[in-house]
């Protein structure tokens, strides 16, 4: 009798899967039959106020994210997926202030435009501005280690939004 369960278990099992097509555990929408490659263009830094090295660093963590999350080989030109974009804004406004109008917490924001385009699937192209923030105690120096963290954190959420859009169908 156990035997018979069992049998019966894994084909219920087996049936139940092949019943929910492909799953990605990053949420990914990719056709790998036909989609192979990835190419993140420079990401320009066109904000009033520009921070040396944002650029740099937020087309690095796109293209990390890209390659972490999916199976795309990432090229210089002719991409299957094709990112591009610039950064537009950057700035730091306060956000609260204190009894001695003074600011009691900043917010440093940061708008990237991207241009995304799917050669493979073209009614999947977009462009639209992504934007995120980082509040942080108005008593506060946001320089060094301290910056560089806030940026990490406006970037991680950013890339991630932008792979949502691209990719995950959200």
């Amino acid at each position: 009798m156990p035997k018979i369960f069992s049998i019966i278990l894994f084909i219920s099992s087996t049936i139940l899967l092949q019943g929910c097509g492909p799953y990605s555990f990053t949420g990914a929408d990719i056709n790998y039959s036909t989609t192979k490659t990835v190419q993140v263009n420079y990401f320009q830094n066109n904000a009033p106020i520009v921070e040396p090295g944002i650029a740099r660093d937020f087309t690095q963590k796109l293209q990390d994210l890209l390659l972490n999350q999916t199976s795309l080989d990432l090229v210089n030109n002719n991409g299957d997926l094709v990112y591009e974009g610039e950064i537009t804004q950057y700035y730091i406004a306060p956000i609260t202030a204190t009894s001695n109008s003074t600011a009691a917490q900043n917010r440093l924001t940061i708008s990237i435009n991207i241009r995304f385009f799917n050669t493979k699937e073209p009614l999947k192209d977009f462009e639209q501005p992504f934007s995120f923030y980082y509040d942080y105690p108005g008593q506060t120096q946001l320089t060094g280690s301290k910056l560089d963290a806030a940026v990490d954190i406006i970037f991680e959420r950013l890339t991630q939004d932008i792979f949502n859009k691209s990719l995950a169908n959200w």
